[in-house]
């Protein structure tokens, strides 16, 4: 007996099938769904039916948990290049749980005769492949391995924007005291610092534009600045059409064997020296250590970025200011600035650009003090000085001149425009007392700060106190 197949009740085979099914329209609208594909995605019907893929309901990752992009979708990748989709594997995120439920996907265009330029419905169909998926986490592996994994994007890769990072592991938090959430969207090349190999960074470099395997002992800096050595090998990541997407590094923490080599290189090229004069060596250990001596009191007191003095440097010197005007009865002015709008900056034009906002900020208003003024970067985008004046006109006039000094910064872009900034600036003028602190100064002129914010930017705010 022939089935006769245009008498068979096409729905009622899709409402009972075990496989999900959804079609949608050219649009990309839900115009069904079966009971198993509601079951699957766990929605209702009214959730389903007449939902576009730009609905922000959906949340769909790939097999290395990386959220995909609306035009990434199933649907919306066979409606634009009018080929079938066979075996892809998709994952659905529970908003609510944060738990994924993995899919084997097929999808085809089903075409229309009586529609223009070959349109149709998207037929859209998957089965539930989670518990194959979740056999063993790979993830719970990784979250939990001794060693450090950082996981990248493949591109870009060129500073300042790339590569960025998707993913680290526990370890890497454990290691470097930078969090997750810190440290994704970054690149990797927030851990390297002054003393990081340049010629292993390159020979880096190369082999991910040259999408190949690389082994290296590098030294990086946690998040504290503090030092330590890697031995890392970084891999490309392939995806399902054989391209790179990724990049993964496991890296293995060899600081103390590292110490230990260079203690012993150091040891033998002592006695070497010895050997041949002792007093060469001497002279020669007592220039390295006024080196590192100078080098760490640079690192102690000073920002790396802008070369001014951090905020540590800033208190100590106002401590020591303000107990002279109290012995002398001298009224200070105290002020604290920051740059307004400069998270849009940095969002517009990025991180690099925002340094060198930063460090033509610093130079600029640095400029305008005596050297017996204290001026310091505290944090972020904020700095603060103190001045010894005269009155409370003269406190209006420095002000004035920072406000001024900031608005003159340009930053100029590779396209020609350029950058301009204002500040916003709140200060204490005071005449020390034994009944006043530093705290107290500080907290006025900080309030200040946000008066000025407040009460439209670029302008200060001075109280007495």
């Amino acid at each position: 007996m022939k089935i006769d197949f245009n008498e068979l009740n096409l729905k009622t085979l899709l409402d009972n099938s075990i496989v999900g099914v959804v079609i949608h329209d050219w649009d990309t609208s839900i115009v069904y769904a079966n009971p198993r594909a509601m079951d699957l995605l766990e929605m209702s019907y009214d959730h389903l039916i007449g939902k576009t893929s730009y609905d922000p309901q959906w949340h769909f990752v790939d097999e290395q948990h990386r959220r995909l992009m609306v035009y990434e979708y199933p649907v919306n990748r066979v409606r634009k290049t009018n080929t079938t989709m066979v075996n892809e594997v998709f994952g659905k995120v529970n908003e609510e749980t944060g738990d994924v439920r993995w899919f084997l996907v097929n999808a085809y265009v089903e075409r229309q005769p009586n529609l223009p330029d070959g349109k149709g419905f998207i037929v859209v169909s998957f089965n539930d492949i989670t518990d194959r998926q979740n056999l063993f986490s790979y993830e719970h592996i990784l979250e939990h391995a001794g060693d450090v994994v950082i996981v990248t994007e493949a591109d870009p890769i060129e500073a300042p924007f790339g590569p960025k990072i998707v993913y680290v592991n526990k370890a890497f938090e454990k290691l470097t005291g930078y969090s997750r959430d810190e440290v994704i969207g970054e690149t990797p090349r927030i851990l390297q610092g002054q003393l990081t190999d340049i010629e292993a960074c390159r020979r880096i470099s190369r082999a991910l534009h040259e999408k190949t395997n690389i082994r290296e002992t590098l030294l990086n800096y946690s998040k504290t600045g503090k030092p330590y050595w890697l031995d890392m090998s970084i891999m490309p990541l392939f995806g399902r059409n054989g391209q790179v997407t990724h990049f993964a590094a496991i890296e293995h923490d060899v600081t103390e064997s590292v110490f230990n080599a260079q203690q012993l290189e150091r040891r033998n090229a002592e006695l070497r020296q010895i050997k041949d004069s002792l007093n060469k060596l001497v002279q020669e250990k007592t220039r390295q250590l006024r080196e590192a001596n100078m080098k760490l009191e640079q690192l102690a007191y000073y920002d790396a970025l802008t070369g001014v003095p951090n905020r540590r440097s800033f208190t100590d010197q106002l401590q020591k200011m303000f107990g002279f005007c109290v012995r002398n009865s001298y009224p200070l002015l105290v002020g604290i600035f920051d740059i307004d709008d400069f998270k849009y900056v940095n969002d517009t034009h990025g991180h690099g650009v925002g340094d060198e906002v930063l460090v033509q900020l610093a130079r600029a208003v640095d400029d305008q003090f005596r050297i017996e003024d204290v001026f310091g970067r505290i944090g972020g985008e904020e700095f603060a000085f103190a001045s010894i004046v005269k009155e409370r006109k003269a406190a209006d006039i420095l002000c004035a001149r920072v406000l001024s000094n900031a608005r003159s910064c340009r930053v100029e872009l590779a396209d020609g425009q350029h950058v301009s900034i204002t500040v916003s600036l709140g200060a204490c003028f005071v005449v020390p007392s034994n009944g006043i602190d530093t705290d107290k100064v500080m907290q006025v002129a900080d309030r200040d700060l946000y008066e000025a914010k407040r009460s439209g930017k670029n302008r200060f705010v001075i109280s007495q106190c």
